[in-house]
C-alpha cells in the first residue's frame, strides 16, 4: 500500500466524533498518530467539551478543532438521567436493546450540530472524512456532499452486519454464544423477529416517517434511507478487534480488523506514588468498571468484601468515581490490600504494568480489547447491550469469565471467579495469545496507514 509521508500537501482530512469516550478515544488516538507523522491539514469536529483534548495534540501542524456545540445530554450516556440508565441496563436484554435503539433513533435531534458540520464541510472541502459508526451526522454530510469516508467502530464486526450474518448467528445485544442450546436458538430467533418488528410500533413508525421527511427536506441522497448505508457507502471500515475473538462470519473486503487502538506508552506523566504501589505489590487485581457504571451502596460494599477476601494473596486497585466513594464504609474499615483512586492518569499504563494480573471491567468494547492487548485475563460484569456480546466471546475465547448475575455483585461469585482466573494459567496463556494477535494486526499504526492510503488523499 502506498502511504504518503510528512510534508506532502493534500486536501483536508476531517475526523468527526460523538463525545462518548468509547467512540471518541480511538479516533483521538488515530488523529494524534497522523499528527505525529506530520500529516497536514487535519481537522477534528466534536463537542465543545473535548476542545482541550484535541488542541493539546502535538506533532506536525497539530489538529484543528471544530466545535459542534455543547453536548446534548440525551445523546451522551454519561449524562443520562437515572430513568434512562435504568432502562438501558435492565435485566431484560430485549427491553434494554429497544431503549438504546429508540434513544439513538431521533430524526429531530442534532439540528444545530448538523448545520455546524455542514458549514465546516463547505468551508474546508475535506478530501476524506473519518467518523464513528454511531455518528449519523458524519454520514449525513458525507453522503450529501459526496465525500469519501472511513468508518471507525470499536464494536464487534457482527454489530455492523446484522443483515449479512450467517443463519443461526447470535443477534447483537443478546449475549448468546455461537453454539446455542435449543432454548437459546429459540430466544435468538424471537429477539431477531422482535427487532425487525420494532419499527412497526406506532411510536417508532412515526420516528421513521419523520426521518424520511427530513431526508427529503434536506435533499439528502436516498441512500440515507438504507439501514446498511454506512457500511455500503464506506470506503473502509476499521474494527478494533481481531479474528478469533469475533465468531466466524464472512466479512466484506472493506472491513479491516486492526486490534485495539493504543497510543504510545507511557501515556501519562508518571504518578510516582501509584507507580511505587504497583511496583511493591506483585499480584494486583485492577477494577475499572467504566465511566458510565453507577454502583449502588450494596454493590460498593460487596466489592470491598471481595478485596478483603483476597487480602494476603492479592492487592486490589479500584478506580471508583468520587461521587460513588461516598458509599464506602469508613476508611478504618477498609482492608489493607485495597487502594481506591477516583482517577488514574492512564488506565492503559495501569494495564501495561507487569504486576497487574487481572482486569475486572464492564465488558465495554474498548476495555475488553485493551485488557487483552496487555495479556490480562478478565472478569466481566456486563453493563448493557453490547457488553454482553464481548463477555460471551471472552468466555468462548478462554480469556475471561462473566459474573453470574450482572444486575448485582455477589462477593462469593466474584471471588470464586477471580481465584479461578488467577490460579489457572490457561486464561493468561489465551490472553497473551490474543495480545500477540493484536500487535500483529497493527492497531494504531495499521489504522493510520489505511487512512493515509485512501485514494481520496492521493
Amino acid at each position: 500500500m502506498e502511504v504518503r509521508v510528512m510534508g506532502e500537501s493534500r486536501k483536508p482530512l476531517l475526523f468527526v466524533s460523538n463525545p462518548g469516550v468509547g467512540v471518541f478515544n480511538p479516533l483521538y488516538v488515530i488523529a494524534a498518530e497522523l499528527a505525529r507523522r506530520g500529516t497536514e491539514d487535519l481537522w477534528f469536529a466534536t463537542d465543545e467539551s473535548l476542545r482541550a483534548d484535541i488542541e493539546k495534540i502535538e506533532g506536525g501542524g497539530g489538529v484543528r478543532f471544530a466545535s459542534l456545540g455543547e453536548t446534548d445530554p440525551t445523546h451522551s450516556p454519561a449524562d443520562w438521567d437515572d430513568e434512562m440508565y435504568r432502562l438501558v441496563t435492565q435485566r431484560s436484554r430485549w427491553k434494554a436493546h429497544h431503549a438504546v435503539v429508540r434513544r439513538g433513533f431521533d430524526p429531530d435531534g442534532g439540528e444545530a450540530k448538523y448545520l455546524a458540520l455542514d458549514a465546516l464541510a463547505e468551508e474546508i472541502d475535506p478530501a476524506l472524512m473519518v467518523f464513528d459508526s454511531v455518528n449519523p451526522l458524519g454520514l449525513l454530510i458525507a453522503l450529501k456532499r459526496k465525500i469519501p469516508f472511513v468508518l471507525s467502530s470499536p464494536f464487534l464486526p457482527s454489530n455492523l452486519l446484522l443483515a449479512k450474518t450467517p443463519r443461526g448467528f447470535p443477534m447483537m445485544h443478546t449475549g448468546l454464544p455461537l453454539n446455542m442450546s435449543f432454548r437459546q436458538r429459540v430466544a435468538n430467533n424471537v429477539f431477531k423477529i422482535r427487532a425487525g418488528l420494532m419499527f412497526l410500533h406506532p411510536k417508532m413508525l412515526r420516528l421513521a416517517l419523520k426521518g424520511v421527511a427530513r431526508v427529503r427536506q434536506l435533499q439528502l441522497p436516498r441512500e440515507m434511507l438504507s439501514p446498511s448505508a454506512k457500511i455500503d457507502c464506506a470506503d473502509a471500515v476499521l474494527c478494533y478487534t481481531v479474528f478469533g475473538l469475533e465468531y466466524p462470519l464472512p466479512l466484506p473486503d472493506k472491513f479491516h480488523l486492526v486490534g485495539a487502538i493504543i497510543p504510545p506508552l507511557p501515556e501519562a506523566e508518571e504518578d510516582g506514588e501509584l507507580s511505587r504501589w504497583l511496583d511493591a505489590n506483585p499480584s494486583v487485581v485492577y477494577i475499572g468498571l467504566g465511566t458510565i457504571t453507577r454502583l449502588t451502596r450494596p454493590e460498593v460494599h460487596a466489592l470491598v468484601e471481595v478485596a478483603r477476601r483476597l487480602d494476603g494473596r492479592h492487592s486490589v486497585l479500584w478506580k471508583l468515581p468520587t461521587e460513588q466513594q461516598r458509599m464506602l464504609p469508613p476508611r478504618d474499615e477498609l482492608p489493607a490490600n485495597l487502594r481506591i483512586e477516583s482517577w488514574v492518569p492512564s488506565q492503559l499504563d495501569v494495564l501495561a504494568h507487569p504486576n497487574v494480573r487481572l482486569f475486572f471491567n464492564h465488558g465495554g468494547a474498548n476495555a475488553f480489547h485493551e485488557g487483552l492487548y496487555f495479556g490480562k485475563p478478565q472478569i466481566i460484569r456486563p453493563l448493557w447491550v453490547d457488553c454482553y456480546d464481548q463477555a460471551i466471546r471472552g468466555v468462548d475465547s478462554g480469556v475471561s469469565l462473566t459474573v453470574d448475575d450482572p444486575q448485582t455483585i455477589d462477593a462469593d461469585d466474584v471471588v470464586a471467579k477471580m481465584t479461578r482466573l488467577l490460579d489457572d494459567p490457561s486464561f493468561r496463556e489465551r490472553a497473551e495469545f490474543f495480545a500477540e494477535a493484536q500487535r500483529e494486526a497493527g492497531g494504531t499504526r495499521a489504522a493510520a496507514d489505511l487512512i493515509l492510503g485512501n485514494p481520496a488523499l492521493k
